[in-house]
């Protein structure tokens, strides 16, 4: 047995996990909460000497009992033994350091309504596990944390349950019908990944089921079995991906049933979600976040406002409802193909979306286009320098900068800064409830606004949970790459989500 040790957790890191000390050595733990004694066990890794946690020996009094039974195996939502009005604290104090040198009015973080099975979006992975001689058990679930290893769970706590339901029905057709789950190393099996996708307003459902090889030759009996029992699902698509990579989805889709498609509404507007759209995790918070930044972006019925990163049109199409115009740019043709789509359902021809780099966009149209207001929200690496000019170039009145990332949106918004812009206003937004993700939107404007009508329609939906807690007590804003760094001017750069 490993030996033990007896520490005390000093605070949180930003990453929601607890930062203890031992024989000068600081290792970051998952688990544990500020004050608490615990003990805990050294793990050596090739990267290094790290520490789990072993047992909580006096506990705070925001700790809560965890409800998940591979929580301390899976890693992908680490605050679930943290109250949630602590869970909140922490995350606006998280914002609150790294924009201590900032001087900006943060507002109350917007919390969630439910922070269980809320993702609405699933991502399931195959395995087996040998139980005995030529005993073999075909699971499904997450991969551990830092690692390509399949934690078995097939009922987890923040994912939808219609989909979890999916999963189980999955499974029970790979024990009936003899189809492994596939191997990347050795290239042997055939189902890899499901990708599940529930519409929030119409409970309709996109499934994905990955192969690691071109052939399934039980699809039609998965289609037929799954079709029956989970009459919600309104497409079937046959993805391959045989590379041996991280990402989920490879190149090529067959429709196996249905359109291909679901569609799903959000902020009084529809849209199309193709497999490879991006399409936020949590649409309920979603719709507080993107009312939340259009109310900070004071869009005036004459204004023309630019969506970078505009995806399949979301926030473009919710600003057409008050802007004059809208041009909506990304790098993704697919989604851009759906962007246009969505526009003509929802009868927006005040909307134009253009396929391409937005920064380049920028710097060729900006005098042609003279944008009133332009909205970011680039994947977690930020924009890149060269982006960040070419929105200084276009000189907007306003920019609303949506970020899943705040540490890189607070390198960015320095920039800019430096470059005549000022932040009005700061909104975190519980997005990821559980995790300690939180995402933030930020006004800079050249001019100041009329706060009447914008910070009090986003104070008016959010709770005063208050902005001091003990979490992160002296804690610096971590260090972040330089914007010079080359990044993704691409939504669709997300290549892996959230939790």
């Amino acid at each position: 047995m490993a030996k033990q040790y007896t520490v005390r957790c000093k605070e949180l890191l930003p990453s929601g996990n607890g930062l203890v000390t031992f024989n000068n050595s600081n290792f970051e733990v998952t688990g544990v909460l500020p004050g608490e004694k615990c003990t805990i066990e050294l793990v050596y890794k090739k990267e290094g000497t790290g520490a789990k946690l072993v047992e909580v020996l006096e506990p705070s009094k925001e700790r809560i009992p965890v409800k998940c039974p591979v929580y301390d195996k899976c890693g992908g939502c680490n605050l679930q033994h943290m109250s949630y009005d602590s869970e909140l604290r922490f995350k606006s104090e998280k914002v609150k350091k790294l924009y201590q040198d900032i001087n900006v009015l943060q507002l109350p973080i917007i919390k969630s309504d439910n922070f269980e099975h809320y993702r609405n979006k699933i991502y399931a992975s195959f395995s087996f596990e040998k139980r005995g001689r030529g005993d073999i058990r075909q699971i499904a679930g997450m991969f551990e944390e830092n690692t390509r290893k399949v934690v078995n769970c097939s009922d987890c706590l923040i994912q939808n349950p219609v989909a979890n339901s999916i999963i189980k029905t999955i499974l029970d057709l790979m024990r009936l019908t003899g189809t492994r789950s596939y191997d990347p190393d050795t290239r042997t099996g055939v189902l890899r990944h499901a990708y599940i996708r529930v519409a929030q307003k119409t409970g309709k459902v996109m499934l994905v089921l990955v192969t690691g090889v071109p052939e399934f030759k039980d699809k039609s009996r998965f289609v037929q079995t799954l079709t029956k029992k989970h009459p919600c699902i309104e497409t079937i698509i046959h993805n391959i991906n045989p590379g041996k990579t991280g990402m989920i989805l490879g190149n090529k889709d067959n429709v196996i049933f249905g359109k291909g498609y679901i569609t799903d509404e959000l902020c009084g507007c529809t849209f199309k979600i193709s497999p490879k759209s991006f399409y936020q995790v949590n649409p309920k918070q979603t719709e507080k976040l993107y009312n939340a930044a259009v109310d900070l972006a004071d869009i005036q019925p004459s204004d023309t406002v630019i969506d970078a990163y505009s995806g399949i049109g979301t926030i473009s199409l919710i600003a057409a409802k008050k802007a004059g115009k809208v041009i909506g740019v990304e790098i993704n043709r697919d989604a851009v193909r759906d962007a246009k789509e969505n526009a003509k359902i929802n009868d927006a021809t005040n909307v134009e979306f253009l396929e391409g780099d937005a920064g380049e966009f920028l710097e060729k149209e900006a005098k042609k286009t003279n944008p009133d207001i332009i909205f970011m929200d680039p994947p977690r690496s930020g924009s890149d320098e060269k982006f960040l000019n070419a929105v200084c170039t276009a000189s907007p009145k306003r920019i609303v900068y949506i970020s899943c990332n705040p540490e890189t949106q607070v390198r960015d918004v320095k920039y800019l800064m430096q470059h005549g812009y000022s932040p009005k206003v700061l909104q975190p937004v519980d997005m990821f409830s559980r995790t300690g993700h939180v995402e933030t939107v930020v006004q800079l404007s050249k001019e100041n606004i009329n706060r009447d009508s914008s910070e009090r329609k986003s104070i008016a939906k959010t709770d005063d949970i208050g902005m001091i807690s003990g979490y992160n007590k002296g804690n610096k804003a971590p260090e972040t790459t330089s914007p010079s760094q080359k990044m993704p001017n691409s939504r669709s750069a997300h290549a892996k989500d959230l939790h």
